[in-house]
């Protein structure tokens, strides 16, 4: 016989809610670029995903309200980046609004399809937009990759950045 566990008495649902809950779940950290008239723009994100692989789609999650958005409504190609967890800063600097996310301290370059390409990171992928579907005040981007580099500039060699609650950490073994 096990013992009964104890839990609290559960909490509807809500925007808090889910927030909590989400401290607790860990998650990879990748930057998502795009080109708005050929002006670079993008942003940190949590909620990256695979989709399939056949064919290789995945997807991530970006609120309307973001100054990112209009240039990835309208992008028919965008940049995936995974961050190593010596990027802490790079992810802090895409996450923080208002900040010039592409300014002198940025190594980018212009690749493929004139999507931004960060310098440095774990792996990148250039895809292409195939669907935006609406979720809340946000939108699924799903996107199928046809370009990229999955060992990135230190051929495989570095180790992915977190986010766990509320802040950005380094995988332990």
């Amino acid at each position: 016989m096990t013992a009964p566990s104890v839990l609290a008495t559960p909490q509807q649902g809500s925007p808090e809610l889910l927030r909590s809950v989400f401290r607790q779940h860990a998650a990879g950290v990748a930057v998502i670029t795009a080109a708005d008239a050929g002006r670079p723009v993008g942003f940190t994100a949590t909620s990256l995903n695979s989709v399939s692989a056949d064919p290789p789609l995945l997807s991530f999650s970006v609120g309307t309200g973001s100054s990112s958005w209009p240039a990835l409504s309208g992008s028919d190609h965008l940049g995936v980046h995974i961050l190593g967890e010596h990027q802490q800063d790079l992810a802090g600097l895409f996450a923080r609004s208002g900040a010039d996310r592409f300014g002198p301290d940025t190594a980018w370059r212009t690749g493929l399809h004139g999507v931004p390409l960060l310098d440095g990171v774990l792996a990148w992928l250039v895809c292409r937009v195939v669907a935006r579907v609406p979720a809340g005040e946000h939108r699924v981007v799903i996107a199928e990759a046809v370009a990229g580099e999955p060992l990135g500039e230190g051929r495989g060699q570095g180790r992915p950045l977190l986010y766990h609650r509320g802040r950005f950490n380094a995988l332990r073994d």
